[in-house]
């Protein structure tokens, strides 16, 4: 599995992005599900690099300030809507 970590990453990473644009530029209900799907890549790569933490120390470093700046955009988008 170590050997294929990048590409579970990417493609993860560009399933998501292509099914939120799907989902809100196209308004096609599927791209629900092909986010979901590069969502559960990008967890299982996540999860992988967790558990190995000495390894991936950089990475999982730079993931947890990347979700922390994904969670302060959402709570910033949700509370501009109301």
């Amino acid at each position: 599995m170590k050997k294929y970590l990048r590409e579970i990453e990417i493609s993860g990473i560009i399933l998501m992005f292509i099914g939120c644009i799907m989902h809100r530029f196209m308004d096609i209900s599927g791209g629900v599900y092909v986010c979901s799907v590069g969502l559960i890549l990008w967890l299982v790569n996540l999860l992988y690099k967790a558990f190995h933490w000495k390894e991936y120390e950089r990475d999982n470093k730079q993931n947890i300030i990347m979700m922390i700046a994904v969670i302060i955009m959402l709570f910033i988008l949700i509370y501009a809507k109301l």
